[in-house]
């Protein structure tokens, strides 16, 4: 074993510490009977670690409350073990606060696992060369060992280097991830091939190599030397696809983003009189006093000690007001009107913005300073407060004023707020949730608690701990003053804090910033518009199709059971597996992560090729969902007071640039069925109007032939052919004339499988073709259209050296797995790689037509026209009889002059009664 370097960077695995003190130390308590062994295990173990190796860099890492992205990807991970103790859960927040007393860098990252942020934090340090000792029981870390990179186990010293892992595993550090992927974890629940233990998993490692190595050489695996050899091959290749998800699963990340780096986490001097008080109340008596001797050195008087804060000093100093009169309310009133820039938000009772009354109004225009104005707490022997139209009627000329600059977190549901009390929000330059998206759309969660924690290191009060949860938890109104002054006027302090940490560092790009400034923020208006005119619904119609599915579906209920020859439930997955595979024999396709067959939509529309049952099932699991996600749904979300369907835009969602949308979902109503498109025929005009229907064509086919200059997409564009059709000419060599169908058909689906990134395998799947006739096609296609090849070429390289990719306008797509050690995250980055830009260049593009349209509309009689629905790269409006014509040739224009292409953009409109008409 090497000897470990002087003062390492050391990183300790938190929460590996906490469970093994926790069981290793037996019952230990304070006389009010709070458990106390797990802290008192952990902190010992950390004194010792320090005193042996005096770091001048270390960081406790911990893990996070709630899922991970590992739990995306397999929702059975970790799914066995059982929850943690209360006596344990009760020690982590003490826990915490004495960490940070000591001095230490406390880490704790939503959305991945503490091994996460110490492999990358690892992978940092080792390549600047600097030494650094993990310390952990766990495992898994023995994948990060390498020469920079030692393990210590703390409950028994040991030390474990390259050679260590080779002794203890078998194989080296840059098989570790292999191995449990082979073998399985059942403390993680990691599936990994059935039947394969140590001595199997050895025998393949050492004889072939990693995975990817032994499905290459599979026919290999019968001529090595262990138990069951033989027969190996075919259960590797069975199981194959839950080999390669235990591998996705067992691998540390080591590109989490992060905030700090090795040479920024260093300790810093021991808060003595927190660690006092914390030890006082814990009653470990030990290390009480040895605090205590710390506070007498430095001369603190007695009082001092006993009155020591339980902790240290917030960075910030906080001062929140509640306004209750009208001369404090003048006072911030010119306060704000003095200001470059104020932070604002509303409290109210709902989060329709359709629905809600306002509450009460906060702001803040220093960091750590906010006001709280209520409005309408009702709750009984509620303090007077002051009159909410007095108020709105003062704020409304500097709300209204577009030189007075305003910045929120998600200001678009206070500008709809404010517009049902007659209020125009302008001003809005910034909106914290969109500079946070745009700066990095795959950082995280956008919300305010979120960016808190992530970007300033404050834990903010939840609505939840103020209103309590599920059917009893209160509304705004009914919140106490005390408590919900606190928690407003935060919102707003928390909202200043986070635009002036977040801007600097956005502004300095000038793609992001750019759209973040002339386009995401002033489509805040536009969404806020559409979303406040809603759109009309015929809700009887929509009822008779309603009852028409309800009797398919039970028809539907009927055949299947006389298919099967016995009743079951068509929602039960294990029933549907009895009946698919165990009693009608049906061929499996695939198999889910723990071995049974899968009944997923894919493997079911494969076997309905071939057999009814699966074929009726398709059809129950649509129908169903059409009608309860919209048919039987749709009708209950009419407005009282407007008669319409009123839905919430997103724009800091999807990761491209995509707008969502929910309550109603837009997005996925069906088209491509008889019945969907039923649902579109209920989306009507008022009288007197029709619906227009205005769609971008092929645009991420446009936006390809732009990004990749090639010749031929180029010239297809430029002189309007079809260009599936000069696509099939080209590959299949033929005259333009002599395209047959298939054979667009077959163009069409290269086409829009290299936007995605689609392999061979899935063009032979999706033509039907052997994969060999699907290469050749491939290959065809990148000899006649060369420039997208070196495109795809040239992004894949400039994403691995940037870390993102950009559309045509600047807006970022950063890919964090596209240096991953896993080979299929690796891939699906590079994928997205490709993809992103043209998804992302096309929503810029419909965002960037939605301004402009706005802008013309804005020129109009208001009657005149609406812009009512956003879909996919489709607007739709709602437009006088008399004029819909002339508009809609208008839209067109507009919408195709929205961007200046290497091609021409191309717009159709279509004009109905209702949106499938008109589409």
């Amino acid at each position: 074993m090497k000897k470990i370097a002087d003062n390492p960077f050391i990183l300790v695995d938190g929460s590996s510490y906490l469970f093994r003190a926790f069981h290793a130390i037996k019952d230990l308590r304070n006389s009010k009977g709070q458990p106390t062994n797990a802290i008192f295990g952990v902190v010992n173990m950390l004194k010792s670690l320090i005193n042996q190796y005096h770091p001048t860099h270390i960081a406790v890492v911990f893990d996070a409350k709630g899922k991970t992205f590992r739990d995306d990807i397999y929702p059975e991970y970790k799914a066995h073990r059982p929850p943690m103790p209360d006596d344990l859960r009760s020690q982590i927040e003490p826990l915490h606060k004495i960490i940070r007393a000591l001095g230490l860098p406390l880490i704790v990252e939503e959305g991945v696992e503490a091994d996460d942020v110490i492999g990358t934090l690892a992978r940092e340090a080792s390549e600047q060369g600097i030494h650094t000792l993990i310390s952990t029981g766990d495992k898994d870390m023995a994948q990060l060992v390498n020469e920079h990179v030692t393990l210590i186990n703390t409950m028994d010293n040991s030390i474990m280097d390259n050679d260590g892992v080779v002794t203890k595993f078998g194989v080296g550090p840059e098989l570790i991830i292999d191995l449990l992927a082979l073998k399985g974890d059942k403390v993680d629940n990691i599936p990994g091939v059935p039947g394969v233990g140590d001595k199997s998993a050895l025998g393949m490692l050492q004889g072939i190599g990693g995975i990817d190595e032994i499905y290459t050489n599979l026919d290999k695996i019968a001529g090595l030397d262990f138990r069951g050899a033989k027969t190996m091959a075919a259960k590797m290749a069975e199981y194959e696809e839950q080999a390669r998800l235990s591998y996705l699963l067992a691998t540390i990340k080591t590109d989490v983003e992060l905030p700090y780096s090795p040479t920024t986490l260093s300790p810093t001097d021991p808060d003595h009189q927190t660690l006092f008080t914390l030890f006082s109340d814990l009653e470990i008596k030990r290390w009480r006093d040895e605090a205590e001797r710390q506070l007498q050195k430095a001369n603190l008087p007695a009082s001092a000690i006993a009155s020591a804060p339980a902790e240290a000093d917030t960075p910030v100093a906080i001062s929140y007001e509640t306004i209750l009169d009208k001369e404090h309310f003048q006072r911030w009133l010119d306060k704000l009107q003095q200001a470059e820039l104020f932070a604002f938000d509303t409290e109210t009772t709902s989060l329709d913005y359709m629905e809600a009354e306002l509450v009460g109004l906060s702001f803040s225009v220093i960091p750590g300073e906010a006001a709280y104005v209520p409005v309408a707490h009702d709750y009984p022997d509620a303090p007077e407060q002051l009159e909410r139209s007095w108020v709105l009627s003062q704020l409304k000329p500097l709300l209204e004023d577009d030189s007075r600059a305003k910045v929120g977190q998600h200001l678009k549901y206070d500008m709809n707020v404010l517009a049902n009390y007659g209020i125009t929000l302008r001003g809005v330059k910034f909106d914290t949730m969109l500079e946070s998206y745009v700066f990095n759309s795959n950082a995280g969660r956008h919300d305010m608690d979120s960016l808190a924690s992530r970007l300033l290191d404050v834990k903010t009060v939840k609505f939840e701990e103020i209103a309590g949860k599920g059917a009893k938890q209160l509304t705004f109104n009914q919140i106490a003053l005390e408590q919900a002054a606190h928690y407003a006027a935060e919102d707003a302090d928390i909202t200043l804090r986070i635009h002036q940490s977040l801007w600097p560092q956005l502004s300095e790009q000038q793609g992001p910033a750019h759209i973040f400034s002339e386009v995401e923020v002033p489509l805040i208006p536009v969404l806020a518009k559409i979303e406040q005119t809603g759109v009309l619904i015929d809700s009887q119609q929509l009822g008779e199709q309603s009852q028409y599915l309800a009797s398919r579906i039970l028809e539907l209920e009927k055949q299947t059971h006389d298919l099967a020859g016995q009743p079951f439930n068509l929602s039960s997955t294990k029933q549907l597996q009895e009946i698919l595979f165990d009693k009608l024999q049906l061929p499996v396709i695939k198999k889910t992560p723990k071995g049974a067959p899968s009944t997923a939509e894919d493997v079911l529309q494969e076997l309905a090729e071939n057999y009814d049952l699966p074929r009726l099932i398709l059809e129950y699991r649509s129908l169903t969902k059409l009608k309860s996600t919209y048919t039987d749904k749709l009708p209950q979300m009419i407005n009282h007071r407007t008669g319409r369907v009123h839905t919430s835009y997103h724009q800091a969602v999807a990761a491209t640039g995509r707008l969502s949308s929910t309550d109603p979902n837009l997005q996925n109503i069906p088209i491509r069925t008889e019945e969907g498109r039923k649902v579109r025929k209920a989306f009507v005009a008022n009288p007197g109007y029709k619906i227009v229907a205005a769609d971008y064509s092929q645009i991420e086919l446009r936006i390809m032939a732009h990004l990749s200059a090639d010749k031929g997409l180029l010239d297809a564009f430029a002189q309007g052919r079809d260009v599936h059709k000069a696509t099939a000419a080209e590959v299949f060599e033929v005259d333009l004339e002599a395209v047959t169908v298939e054979q667009r058909r077959s163009a069409k689906a290269i086409n829009f499988g290299l936007i995605y990134g689609m392999s061979a395998f899935g063009l032979s799947k999706q033509l039907g073709i052997p994969r060999y006739q699907a290469q050749d096609y491939m290959d065809l296609y990148f000899e006649r259209y060369p420039g997208v090849l070196t495109y795809m070429e040239n992004t894949r390289e400039f994403a691995k050296q940037h870390g993102y990719v950009e559309t045509v306008f600047g807006r970022r797509l950063y890919l964090s797995d596209i240096h991953s050690s896993n080979a299929i995250a690796r891939k699906g980055a590079e994928r997205a790689a490709i993809n992103a830009p043209m998804q992302g260049t096309a929503a810029d593009i419909i965002k960037k037509a939605m301004l402009a349209v706005h802008a013309w509309i804005d020129t109009l009689d208001n009657n005149a026209v609406r812009m009512i629905m956003q879909v996919h790269d489709e607007l739709v409006f709602e437009i006088r009889d008399d004029l819909a014509e002339d508009f809609a040739k208008k839209i067109c224009n507009i919408m195709q002059n929205a961007a200046q292409l290497a091609v021409p953009l191309l717009v159709e409109a279509g004009i109905g009664k209702n949106w499938d008409e008109a589409h």
